[in-house]
């Protein structure tokens, strides 16, 4: 091995509440060093960002390569793409909003800019309770920390370390990215109270009208042809009288 290798993890109970983060930092001549930290209150994305922050601070004197490995899509994404962009709207996202954990973000990016290009840092997936020993490890004191228990952490040679820490996914790419569902907005919403039906345009309206009434029936057409059929599902008739 002659890349440095990192792992490290987040952890939180509330989201926000109580939270812990991990990391592993292994030397290639044969060093280990286990670090871990926690906050309260906090949030699941904060702790994934700070185990990212203190690692990469551990190494901030040595200019060798990084294989980093991390089960956030969220640090590895925002540190490799997202970044470039809010940093341009001066830390605004593509909404106009602040971006979340800005201070956070802003410390990771100062970190991983000053390197030197020999100290390249190769970001690496690492999917979360797949059985990496080194992934396990680090949710292990991240979640330790997180219920303020106490833990030993290593530091020390990589022969006498426990964790079988060379044992790194074959698959490290990201997974791909949810597609956003575009909302369909409704034509209309339809509610059946005490023998009428009542066409509503917005869902506030039919909920008023059907809110604590026995045997009130409503439903969402998304187009003027659904609502033949919701009525005819409901035992009515297509022609029956539809109110507004």
């Amino acid at each position: 091995m002659t890349n440095l290798l990192i792992f490290t993890d987040g952890a939180c109970s509330g989201n926000p509440g109580p939270g812990g983060w991990g990391a592993i930092v292994v030397k290639p001549e044969g060093h280990v060093k286990e670090l871990g930290g926690k906050e309260n209150p906090t949030t699941n994305n904060r702790m994934e960002l700070l185990a990212t922050i203190e690692a990469l601070r551990e190494i901030n004197r040595d200019d060798r390569p990084v294989d980093f490995y991390t089960d956030s899509t969220y640090v590895i994404r925002g540190i490799t793409q997202w970044v470039w962009g809010w940093k341009k709207r001066d830390w605004k996202n593509a909404e106009g909003n602040e971006v979340q954990n800005r201070d956070l973000w802003e410390r990771l990016h100062k970190i991983t800019s000053a390197r030197s290009p020999a100290g390249k840092i190769n970001w690496l997936y690492s999917r979360g309770h797949m059985g990496t020993p080194g992934n396990e490890r680090c949710d292990e004191i991240a979640v330790c920390f997180s219920k303020n228990k106490w833990v030993d952490l290593y530091d020390g040679p990589l022969l006498q370390y426990d964790v079988a820490v060379h044992d790194v996914p074959e698959d490290s790419s990201l997974p791909p990215m949810r597609e956003k569902k575009e909302k369909v907005k409704a034509h209309s919403y339809l509610s059946y109270v005490h023998g009428e039906v009542y066409r509503h345009y917005d869902w506030a309206s039919c909920e008023r009208r059907v809110k604590g009434q026995s045997g009130a029936k409503f439903k969402k057409a998304l187009k003027a042809s659904d609502e033949p059929a919701i009525l005819e599902g409901w035992g009515l008739g297509s022609s029956t009288q539809v109110k507004e």
